[in-house]
């Protein structure tokens, strides 16, 4: 994905963008490349922090992150990840905000997030914790080793590898609306043999994350000779790149599972429709929207008599443009009417004046940004790119928790009608009778 940004509202403080660890550090730094080898296939206990260098939040936890590492050393191995620069690292174990740290146990599949303190001896004492959680649970027969090399050796992920063949291919794949990620191999090929594993682990990622927008596929070049031939295999493994009604490319990246995910999301956001633009009728909208995103883009539109149908579809039409500009961040994208929804507007500041108005909000930090400039594609565009690298002006939500929302009718698209006034029969009322009781 883009830049993790649920993280930039959490990091108000913005400094220069640099390393935070060295190789003199006893932080071990992961990157998609070493992370399977060094943390996944361990026996070790790992306490990883997922990072971006712009944080100021990660900043501060960098030096005691450095005194806890030097403390566990050979104890509990302490690693870093720059999710800024390996997303798919980060979105590979849900990290939407920074710094996320997370304690890689028993069960590497499935870390545990860590709750404690920040400083170093907090650090120390939940690993310490954690260790001797694990300690006991493989004391007690519960979990032993890696549990890497167990699903592995089960064959847990193949089966989201999709098995091509020379009958299959051209209506599994050329046919298909998804992006296509296929292996080309040979059963006695020792470099496939290394890369099956990693294949089988980035499938299933790869289907859970793009929801099946981008599979992954394996050709036995030595038994399906005629779709091989028709793309050129000559060495294995080889890798190639389908999309629909395009010529297939080389694929070109790292052979590790991180890699291939990062590579996957970078196809999937590529060829991803732009996100919806909902108008918000009730609760449930903003909360869904919120929740799945990494942030929500909401913008509180004049009321209709105040524009008409024309003018609020401009709006609309701006938003819309927006949306498909930054659709890899995959953002949320909401609107609602001046005075439908008050308690919002409360809660953001904006209520009563200044419309059109826009805000960004971390719905996980209960952060928010609003737009200070214009309601326009360039004052748009200036206010994201702002957010993006860290320096938006932030604000905690009204109460630090969603305000209530009303339950509305959707805009019909049509333009605003003034509410039809009674008319009333003043036949039988004598005024002049009246205006002479009033005379002084």
């Amino acid at each position: 994905m883009g830049p993790l940004l649920l993280g930039v509202l959490g990091c108000s403080l913005v400094l220069s963008v640099q390393a935070m660890y060295s190789s003199s550090d006893d932080v071990i730094e992961l990157t998609p490349s070493n992370f399977n080898r060094e943390v996944i296939q361990s026996d070790s206990l790992w306490l990883v922090e997922f990072y971006a260098p712009w944080c100021g939040h990660c900043q501060s936890l960098a030096p005691e992150w450095k005194k806890a590492a030097t403390a566990l050393k050979g104890i509990v191995k302490v690693g870093a990840v720059d999710a800024d620069q390996h997303k798919s690292l980060g979105g590979q174990y849900g990290v939407r905000g920074f710094p996320t740290i997370k304690i890689f146990g028993a069960n590497k599949n499935k870390p545990e997030e860590y709750q404690g303190g920040r400083s170093s001896q907090a650090i120390i004492d939940g690993a310490v914790n954690a260790l001797r959680s694990l300690v006991k649970d493989r004391l007690s027969g519960k979990s032993g080793g890696s549990s890497y090399n167990k699903q592995q050796s089960t064959g847990g992920n193949k089966k989201d590898v999709v098995e091509l063949t020379d009958d299959n291919f051209d209506a599994t794949v050329l046919n298909s609306d998804d992006v296509w990620l296929v292996e080309f191999f040979a059963p006695w090929c020792g470099h496939c043999k290394n890369l099956e594993p990693e294949w089988a682990a980035a499938a299933t990622a790869v289907k859970e994350q793009t929801k099946g927008k981008v599979r992954l596929g394996a050709v036995d070049a030595t038994v399906h000779q005629g779709v091989s031939s028709r793309y050129g295999v000559r060495g294995f493994p080889t890798i190639k790149i389908f999309r629909k009604g395009e010529e297939p490319e080389d694929y070109q990246g790292g052979r590790s599972r991180g890699e291939i995910i990062e590579k996957a999301l970078d196809l999937f956001s590529d060829n991803a429709a732009a996100p919806e633009l909902l108008e918000i009728l009730n609760e449930g909208v903003l909360k869904k929207t919120c929740d799945d995103s990494q942030l929500c883009i909401i913008a509180v539109l004049p009321h209709i008599l105040d524009t008409g149908a024309a003018g609020r579809n401009g709006y609309l039409e701006v938003m819309m443009t927006m949306a498909e500009k930054y659709k890899k961040k995959l953002w949320g994208w909401l609107w609602t009417e001046a005075g439908a929804q008050m308690e919002l507007e409360a809660s953001l500041g904006i209520g009563g004046f200044g419309y059109p108005a826009m805000a960004a909000i971390n719905a996980r930090k209960m952060k928010f940004a609003l737009l200070r400039g214009s309601f326009s594609e360039t004052g748009i565009h200036e206010f994201l790119r702002e957010l993006s690298v860290g320096r938006g002006s932030t604000t905690t939500l009204g109460g630090g928790v969603m305000p209530k929302i009303n339950t509305v009718e959707a805009w019909d698209g049509k333009d605003g009608q003034l509410p039809v006034e009674e008319d009333y029969d003043l036949s039988d009322v004598d005024l002049d009778e009246d205006f002479e009781k009033d005379e002084l």
